[in-house]
């Protein structure tokens, strides 16, 4: 008995995906199919599994859930969240140029400047915001537009129907972090995008305890082009980390839900100190792409950032706060507070990053699920000192 389908809304969706009760034994959860390889029956016949890194029913059935989530034809589970994003640039060939967004998380930017410009492949970084930047940053070799809106760590956000407008003009592919909204909030092929990313470790695993990257692609043929990636580069999820991801993604919208509350409060708090230079949340009225954000996501999602006002005193932040974690990551049930400059962006010259508005000042808090009123106590003790 599944309900899962186009007729029924997402919070079904996520616990109804289709393989949430085991067809063969009627278990309530997906079986770990503990597997490298897989008995041929029939050499002649074309059996669905022959070895794990091609395929396993575990990883099938996470690979089909985020699919269906998303609303596109194809998923894929990949070891890491970059995993999932060399895997879609390995679409590309020497010589082809990649346009993406500026203040993108580090360690994209690190892939495209250290490694895939190796490959033969060019990236150019402009202000995703200003539309006149993207066409102007376009070349006859331009084959893929690379977007993450928000963008981590300033919140920027992109029009990505008017991006994707842009990209099917010029016959080039379109590519999305959906990391920070998640598709309970934003479902980017929806829009028209060709491939979505998500860094599963962070809300739709949920709990800081795996490592996982996943993409969505939006029609068959790229499903091929994706998965021969998949298999020739190896670079898939385990067995034991996809069953752990499934059970995270089930409490996705109750997660999302809560931390987002939190943020929304903290958000218009931290706006109100005198203390604090500069808030980036775009649910906050005066942020400058709240208008666009909201004609493509249902949620403002879980993430503030702030800027303190120096290095100095971001760093006693971080040494007096007692309820997060200070850390790299996002999107668990505990929150975390990061510093780009060190950590997410650290891979980014410092030159580069101030350019990105990623100043020493800047803070980036994950909001969890706390009770959020202790969560500002514990800023306001840390901000007074």
């Amino acid at each position: 008995m599944s309900h899962h389908g186009e007729d029924t809304k997402f919070a079904t969706k996520l616990i109804h995906f289709g393989a949430e009760i085991d067809k063969a034994t009627g278990a309530s959860s997906v079986p770990i199919y503990q597997a490298s390889t897989f008995h041929q029956e029939d050499v002649d016949a074309n059996q669905p599994y022959d070895y794990t890194r091609s395929g396993n029913p575990t990883r099938q059935a996470l690979e089909d859930y985020i699919a269906l989530l998303e609303g596109g034809t194809r998923g894929f589970a990949f070891a890491s969240g970059m995993a999932a994003i060399s895997s879609a640039l390995m679409l590309l060939s020497q010589g082809d140029h990649v346009v993406c967004t500026e203040d993108v998380y580090g360690g994209t930017y690190r892939l495209l400047t250290t490694i895939m410009n190796r490959m033969g492949v060019e990236s150019t970084f402009v202000d995703m915001t200003d539309l006149a930047q993207v066409r102007e940053a376009l070349r006859p070799n331009t084959k893929a537009i690379f977007l993450e809106t928000p963008s981590n760590p300033t919140l920027k956000i992109t029009d990505i129907a008017a991006i994707v407008a842009i990209a099917k003009e010029h016959d080039v592919l379109t590519m999305l972090d959906n990391t920070f909204m998640t598709p309970y909030h934003q479902r980017p092929i929806e829009l028209g995008v060709d491939i979505v990313l998500h860094s599963a470790t962070k809300f739709l695993g949920g709990h800081s305890d795996v490592l996982a990257g996943l993409a969505v692609v939006a029609n068959d043929s790229l499903g091929r082009r994706m998965k021969q990636i998949q298999n020739g580069m190896g670079n898939v999820l385990g067995i034991q980390d996809s069953w752990l991801l499934m059970r995270g993604m089930k409490t996705l919208k109750a997660r999302m839900e809560g931390s987002e509350t939190g943020a929304r409060r903290l958000a218009q708090w931290l706006s109100e100190q005198p203390d604090v230079e500069a808030v980036y949340y775009p649910g906050l009225p005066n942020h400058p792409g709240r208008e666009i954000h909201e004609k493509q996501s249902t949620g403002y999602g879980a993430v503030v950032s702030f800027d303190v006002g120096s290095g100095e005193r971001a760093k006693q932040l971080m040494s007096r706060v007692r309820i997060p974690l200070v850390a790299v990551s996002l999107g668990a049930v505990e929150s975390i507070l990061s510093y780009p400059a060190m950590m997410s962006h650290a891979s980014m010259p410092r030159e580069v990053r101030l350019q990105r508005g990623i100043t020493d000042g800047l803070v980036r808090y994950s909001v969890g699920l706390e009770d959020i009123e202790d969560i500002i106590a514990d800023l306001e003790q840390a901000l007074r000192g």
